[in-house]
């Protein structure tokens, strides 16, 4: 069906006073989510760059469509602009994030724009980073070029929000996930995990996975699961993020799986230890990285080791475990949301709790959840969390980071 017949269906719903007003909304909301659909396919392979996407509309047709690949190519608007060719001019461009004004591994997209001579700039998200900051939107409204902003900002926003903490703090965006059987536990008491879900909520892992630049574990967890932290897709694909083990003595034999060659994802151990030591020269010789990270408490504190991998450019890391990592991001505020998965199941009170060690001994002490979401997969249930907006200075920024085995 022509766009603009689906954009069509939603004027006749609105009222006639309001029709001019509101079809414009609609037909823009429509195809920024095209351009949304674009910059979804760059997530987790674009950093230190954010992931955009763009389209440009001309009578009511896409005429060209980019995404930003990786970075180093060229941006989102370049992709689109190229592939219109002659098309782009007199064009409207949808863009999920608003252009660079800058030289940086490739030229400004704003210069691209104009020289394009599009006709109107419409634009979801604002970009925080100091050498872009309405820069480039301003270049082009100084051009004659008609600038429209905040069209599905808050989709736009929640993709990039690994970039915008990385790019205003220098961490990485935080997600905890852990699955869990209905009385919270992550392992019966002899230690076994496998499995506590089902097919389908594994599955959503490998596609989460697939969007992260980083997959951390503990020691205990290689130990006691040996699993390889990688992404396995039907059909093969995806993307295997960088696999961080945080073992602050090198305790771990080089023999486990998440440390074999193959297949040839980027592996990190983290230590309180001299990366001269023995036990990292035998890591070394399997192609591991060894970091020597600064310790609290005799284990490796885990915000210095967020601030190096931020320091990596990896924007987005998700904890996979253990107890005592999940407790450690959480006693410290380092985490930005949860995915808990739950299954319907039961082991009693000797299987291991999932958060670890909380300082909690009244209930006003607990750790509050910002914006909380339940969704079904398959028999399990998926529990959505973010972190609070802190009124205040977050909790454990003042005292450093937690520690973890």
């Amino acid at each position: 069906m022509h766009v603009l017949s689906r954009a069509r269906k939603l004027w006749r719903r609105v009222p006639r006073a309001r029709r001019a007003e509101e079809f414009d909304r609609a037909v823009a909301e429509f195809f920024m989510r095209i351009a949304l659909e674009e910059a979804a396919r760059g997530a987790g392979r674009t950093s230190p760059n954010p992931a955009v996407g763009a389209i440009l509309v001309k009578g009511g047709r896409i005429v060209a469509r980019g995404y930003h690949r990786k970075a180093g190519t060229a941006h989102a608007e370049v992709v689109a602009l190229e592939a219109a060719g002659p098309r782009a001019k007199g064009a409207d461009l949808y863009t999920t994030l608003e252009p660079c004004d800058h030289w940086g591994r490739t030229p400004p997209c704003s210069q691209a724009i104009l020289e394009a001579k599009v006709r109107r700039v419409i634009c979801a998200s604002s970009d925080p980073n100091p050498l872009v900051n309405g820069k480039g939107l301003a270049r082009l409204r100084r051009a004659g070029v008609e600038v429209i902003t905040g069209v599905l900002r808050e989709e736009a926003d929640a993709l990039n929000r690994p970039f915008f903490k990385w790019v205003t703090r220098g961490l990485p965006y935080v997600t905890l996930k852990a699955a869990i059987t209905l009385d919270g536990k992550i392992a019966s008491g002899s230690g076994d995990s496998r499995w506590i879900t089902g097919p389908e909520a594994r599955l959503l892992v490998h596609r989460l996975r697939d969007r992260v630049d980083a997959v951390l574990v503990g020691a205990n967890t290689v130990r006691t699961d040996n699993p390889r932290l990688t992404t396995r897709l039907p059909g093969g694909g995806g993307h295997d993020a960088v696999r961080v083990v945080v073992d602050s003595w090198l305790r771990l034999r080089a023999d486990h799986a998440v440390f074999s060659r193959r297949p040839a994802a980027r592996t990190v151990v983290a230590t309180t230890l001299s990366v001269k030591s023995r036990r990292a020269r035998k890591l070394e010789a399997r192609g591991v990285e060894v970091w020597t990270v600064a310790g609290r408490g005799g284990q490796v504190d885990l915000r210095a080791l967020m601030r190096r991998l931020g320091a990596e450019g990896m924007l987005h890391v998700l904890v996979e475990g253990g107890a005592r990592v999940f407790g450690s991001a959480l006693r410290d505020g380092l985490w930005d949301e949860l995915w808990i998965f739950v299954a319907p199941k039961l082991v009693g009170e000797q299987g291991l709790t999932w958060s670890g060690a909380l300082p909690v001994r009244r209930m006003a002490e607990a750790i509050a959840v910002g914006d909380f979401q339940v969704q079904k997969v398959g028999r399990d249930v998926l529990l959505k969390a973010t972190a609070p907006a802190p009124a205040g200075p977050r909790r454990g920024t003042s005292r450093g980071g937690g520690a973890a085995s």
